[in-house]
C-alpha cells in the first residue's frame, strides 16, 4: 500500500508541476519575445521599439525604391534574391529548380515552408515570423500545412497600396538607407529619389571599390576600362587610377555618400613604393600573371590611398573580411557567384590590421573605421585592436562591427556585444544593419534590439550595472539610432 500511495502522490505532484509549467510557458514570439526580465521589457518597449531605423549597410536596389516596386507575390518578396533562405532550402534536400530555378512561385514557397519548419534555432525562423507579424498581421507559424493559407494572406496584403516598397519603408520607420554601389555607378536612382521626395527615408550611396582593388580577377582590366570611361580618362598608370578614384569619391560625396565599404577574403598587408605598384599595375594591364606578393602590395597601396581620401571627406570606412568565397566549384559554374555557397574563413589578420591602421595613423589620415570579421573567433582580437587606435575626433572612432552574415544569430549578437562591452565602450556602438537584399528585412533591427535590451537588462538585474532606467534607456536609444546618426554625420 505504501508503494501505491507513494506513486499516487508522485503523479499528483507531476500534474501540479505540469500545470505550473504550462502557466509559465511563454507564447510563441509574443510581445515580450526574447525579453526575459522586467528591465529588458521596459527597455525594449519604452525605448528601443520607438527608435527610427538607420540602415547604414544594405544591398537593396535603389531603382526599386524610386519606382516604388510592388511585389507580385510573397515568393518574390522573400525568395527572389535571399541566399540565406536558399542555403536553408538546399539543406533540406530540395532540387535547385525549387530554389533558383524555374519552378512556380507557389512551389518554391511550399519548399521554403517545409524547410523552415525544421529550422529550429536558426535566426531565419525568427526573422520570417517577425516579418509575418509586422507586415502581414499574421500570427500563424509557417510550415508545410499552413503554407497555403499564409500564401493567400500575404499575397492579398501585398496587393494593398501601403505594401509597396515606399510603404514598407515608411511603416518600418526607416530614416536612412545606405545602399552598396560601385565607383563607376552614375547614382542616377539616388539622385532621382532625392528629387522625387516621396521616400520618407534618405537613400544614400556607399562606395564599394572592390573591383578596382581585385587586380587578380579576370575582369580587372575590362573594369578599369569602364571606370576610366565614366571619368573620361584612360587609366594607364597608378597615378591615373588614383586621380579617377578621387574624382569618383568627390562625386559620391556630392550625392550624399558618407560611408565606404570593402570586402576581402582575408586581411593582408605588404608595403611597396609608388613606383613598384605602378609596375605591378602595368603587368596587369598587359595581361601578365602576378605573384601573391604583388597582388597584396597593390591592394595595400590602393587601400591606404582610398582611406586617406575617405578621411578628407570625414567618411566612415567599413572593412569586411574572413569570407571564403565560392568553395563549391560546381555550383559556381552552374549558378554563379552570390548564390549561397560562401562560408567562414579562418585567417590570422591581427598583424595586417594593426599595420594597416598604424600606417594611416602615422600619416594622420585614419578615418572612422568599422571592422567586421566573418569569423566570430576574431571578436576579441578586433575589440582589443580598436582600443589602440581611438582618437579625439569622435567617441568610438574605430569600432568592432555588428554581428555579420553567419554571425547575425542570437548567440552571434550576444557574443559580439559582450566582446565589445568587455574590451571597449559598448555605449558608443553604432548598432545593427540589415546587410540584406530584401525590403522586409527591417525586422532584423527589432531582433537585434530585443537581444540588446535583454542583455543590458540581465546585467542590471544581476547587479552588474545600476538599474537606473534613465541611464539604460539612453544607452539603448543611442545604440539603436543616435550613435549612427552622429558617427556617420547623416
Amino acid at each position: 500500500m505504501a508503494n501505491v500511495d507513494g506513486g499516487h502522490h508522485y503523479r499528483l505532484l507531476v500534474a501540479k508541476n505540469s500545470d505550473k509549467e504550462v502557466m509559465r510557458m511563454k507564447k510563441f514570439m509574443d510581445d515580450d519575445f526574447l525579453l526575459e526580465n522586467e528591465t529588458a521589457k521596459y527597455l525594449y518597449h519604452e525605448h528601443a521599439a520607438k527608435m527610427p531605423i538607420i540602415d547604414y549597410h544594405c544591398h537593396i536596389n535603389p531603382k526599386e525604391i524610386y519606382e516604388n516596386h510592388k511585389f507580385e507575390n510573397i515568393t518574390e518578396a522573400w525568395l527572389g534574391g535571399d541566399h540565406y533562405k536558399w542555403r536553408m532550402i538546399r539543406s533540406n534536400g530540395v532540387e535547385e529548380k525549387y530554389i533558383t530555378g524555374d519552378a512556380l512561385p507557389r512551389e518554391k514557397f511550399q519548399k521554403f515552408a517545409e524547410a523552415l519548419d525544421k529550422a529550429i534555432g536558426n535566426p531565419l525562423y525568427h526573422w520570417t515570423h517577425l516579418e509575418l507579424q509586422r507586415y502581414f498581421d499574421c500570427q500563424m507559424s509557417l510550415d508545410g500545412e499552413s503554407a497555403e493559407d499564409i500564401w493567400n494572406l500575404c499575397n492579398e496584403k501585398l496587393r494593398q497600396p501601403e505594401q509597396s516598397v515606399l510603404g514598407i519603408i515608411k511603416k518600418s520607420n526607416v530614416k536612412v538607407i545606405c545602399t552598396t554601389d560601385d565607383p563607376a555607378d552614375d547614382l542616377k536612382w539616388h539622385i532621382k529619389i532625392k528629387e522625387d521626395k516621396r521616400c520618407t527615408a534618405s537613400v544614400l550611396p556607399t562606395m564599394r571599390p572592390d573591383r578596382a582593388l581585385n587586380i587578380e580577377k579576370s575582369d580587372f582590366v575590362s573594369y578599369l576600362r569602364r571606370l576610366g570611361e565614366v571619368a573620361g580618362t584612360e587609366i594607364q598608370s597608378i597615378e591615373d587610377l588614383r586621380r579617377v578614384l578621387a574624382q569618383r569619391i568627390k562625386f559620391f560625396a556630392e550625392v550624399g555618400c558618407r560611408i565606404s565599404d570593402h570586402g576581402f577574403d582575408e586581411m593582408l598587408y605588404r608595403e611597396a613604393s609608388h613606383q613598384d605598384v605602378n609596375g605591378i599595375l602595368q603587368k596587369a594591364l598587359r595581361g601578365e600573371s602576378l605573384t601573391v606578393e604583388e597582388v597584396v602590395a597593390y591592394k595595400t597601396y590602393l587601400l591606404i590611398f582610398l582611406a586617406g581620401e575617405y578621411y578628407k571627406y570625414n567618411w566612415g570606412m567599413q572593412i569586411h573580411y574572413s569570407c571564403q568565397r565560392n568553395p563549391n566549384t560546381r555550383a559556381l559554374e552552374v549558378l554563379g557567384a552570390d548564390t549561397g555557397f560562401d562560408c567562414i574563413a579562418a585567417s590570422n589578420a591581427g598583424c595586417a590590421l594593426t599595420c594597416f591602421l598604424d600606417s594611416l595613423n602615422r600619416q594622420g589620415k585614419l578615418p572612422k573605421t568599422i571592422i567586421y570579421s566573418l569569423n566570430p573567433n576574431d571578436n576579441a582580437l578586433i575589440a582589443s585592436i580598436i582600443g589602440a587606435f581611438q582618437g579625439p575626433e569622435i567617441a568610438g572612432k574605430v569600432q568592432l562591427g555588428a554581428a555579420w552574415w553567419f554571425n547575425d544569430t542570437k548567440k552571434g549578437m550576444i557574443d559580439q556585444l559582450t566582446a565589445f562591452a568587455n574590451l571597449s565602450v559598448l555605449g558608443n556602438f553604432v548598432g545593427m544593419l540589415t546587410d540584406s537584399r530584401s525590403f522586409l528585412s527591417y525586422t532584423r533591427h527589432e531582433y537585434f534590439r530585443r537581444i540588446l535590451c535583454n542583455l543590458l537588462g540581465t546585467w542590471a538585474e544581476k547587479g552588474e550595472y545600476p538599474n537606473d532606467r534613465k541611464k539604460l534607456g539612453k544607452i539603448v536609444e543611442n545604440i539603436s539610432c543616435y550613435n549612427a546618426l552622429q558617427y556617420f554625420g547623416f
